[in-house]
């Protein structure tokens, strides 16, 4: 197996594991999330690829391992999840500068 691979079944066994400590919490987040990831006015694939791009804004490994796995399963490819890459450190950047350009020159003047 390989890392990444490894890191979403870990996260599974752990989620597994709080079902059994919080199994309406678990069951309302899983039914959540599977709406929000159905097909509508966006597609499935362009979903996936919005949530890696969030998970590598937010640095989360997990989320970023799980949804490059459920972006291919949806027909993604690898130009389109790099691509989603350089979207997500185009954000990013322009967060760091943003906020450099906004608080940070207040706070010095």
């Amino acid at each position: 197996m390989t890392l990444m691979n490894d890191k979403v079944h870990a996260y599974k066994d752990q989620i597994g594991e709080l079902s059994d400590v919080l199994p309406a919490v678990v069951k309302s987040y899983h039914e959540f999330t599977g709406e929000c990831f159905q097909a509508g006015a966006i597609d499935a694939k362009t979903k996936q690829l919005i949530a890696l791009g969030i998970g590598l804004f937010a640095n989360n490994e997990v989320c970023t391992f799980y949804h490059v796995e459920e972006a291919r399963a949806k027909g993604a490819t690898d130009q389109e999840i790099m691509e989603t890459v350089a979207v997500a450190g185009a954000v990013g950047g322009g967060h760091a500068l943003s906020q450099g350009a906004m608080r940070v020159q207040k706070a010095l003047h």
